[in-house]
């Protein structure tokens, strides 16, 4: 006698099938969805990792008994004063120089082309047209009304005020935040809290390190360029600040651009950005990059520079960017679950024997 059976495996994989046939079909639906959640979510996030890197130092603040609300505001006036104080002073210098540094490359590849028949023609059309439709743009974005440029910086503005805002109630909460999640996970887990905590950790010191480096960075190699007389030091120094967010590659693209720019100006220059190239590049990273991370997040190069890679590959220049941070907690998961892993080697090797 054959019994009737309910295959209940077969139905709700024809149910996940069906699920996902819907899902698929009404994609642009779902994709809109999640386009206008991701909109809102977005500043809230933006201000959450703001916190989260400025609070180290709101918290060293409040290790030297200042009060946290004026804790809070010394570290948020300093953020806007010094940004405020560089876009003031900084971006009419920065325009005439941007616009000195792309003359002085394609005088640079016209020089290289007659000194040595080469061919750098195409890449000459292509840098003056891109240069010339950005000005292009610029002209007809200004000449366009002053109406549609009041509604876009309004639209700016009103964004980073409520960026301000968020990143000032999540600083002045972060403390229960954490002590939540604290909670949270020593109820559910001890190992996944320690787990989280060795994250946070390494993440504080890269932050930590990261913005010294920008800044020390960023005057550094301003005052070394100003010294040599380079024309576009202030530039450069921006360069290379924000030249960090893409590890190794970043000052070596700042670098050449110092570079190319001094071999159109003088050979005197080119020496001496050269010279200014090889020592500082040395100092940093023998000597200034150690003494600000100290012994912790050490990534070998050959990681950093795939990660990088890879990173550029997959997400583009998002990818790039995060790179480094990423790479530096994939390290700290397989260091902490270390033991586990060779654990579950054990187990799989003695099974196949």
């Amino acid at each position: 006698m054959i019994k009737n059976k309910v295959d209940f495996k077969l139905i709700n994989t024809a149910l996940l099938v069906f699920i996902i046939y819907l899902i698929y079909q009404t994609k642009d639906f779902w994709i809109g969805i999640v386009s206008v959640l991701g909109k809102i979510a977005l500043p809230f996030f933006i201000a959450f990792v703001i916190a989260y890197a400025l609070y180290p130092f709101v918290r060293k603040l409040m290790d030297k008994k200042v009060p946290k609300a004026l804790s809070i505001f010394i570290v948020m006036f300093i953020i806007v004063f010094v940004l405020g104080l560089l876009i003031y002073l900084i971006t009419p210098l920065l325009f005439d120089q941007t616009k000195s540094l792309f003359n002085g490359i394609v005088a640079f590849l016209k020089e290289i082309s007659i000194n040595y028949n080469v061919n750098f023609k195409d890449v000459q059309d292509t840098l003056s047209l891109s240069f010339n439709n950005i000005l292009k743009k610029l002209g007809t974005y200004i000449s366009d009304g002053a109406i549609n440029a009041i509604s876009v910086s309004l639209d700016y503005i009103s964004k980073i005020f409520i960026v301000f805002a968020l990143c000032v109630y999540f600083l002045l909460d972060m403390d229960k935040i954490r002590l939540f999640i604290k909670e949270y996970l020593r109820i559910k887990s001890e190992r996944i809290y320690y787990y989280v905590k060795t994250l946070d950790d390494e993440m504080e010191k890269y932050l930590s390190g990261f913005m010294k480096i920008v800044i020390i960075s960023f005057f550094e190699y301003i005052i070394v360029y100003s010294i040599i007389g380079h024309p576009n030091a202030i530039l450069l120094g921006g360069l290379a600040a924000f030249g960090n967010l893409i590890p190794y590659f970043g000052g070596i693209i700042t670098n050449v651009i110092a570079a190319i720019t001094a071999f159109v100006i003088s050979p005197a220059l080119f020496i001496k950005t050269c010279i200014v190239f090889m020592i500082f590049s040395s100092i940093d990273g023998y000597v200034i990059n150690p003494l600000v991370y100290g012994k912790t997040n050490k990534v070998h190069p050959l990681i950093v520079i795939s990660s990088v890679f890879v990173g550029g590959i997959l997400f583009g220049i998002i990818g790039i960017v995060i790179a480094l941070p990423l790479s530096i907690l994939i390290i700290a998961t397989l260091k902490y679950f270390k033991n586990d892993i060779i654990k579950i080697k054990e187990k799989h090797s003695k099974n196949k024997d």
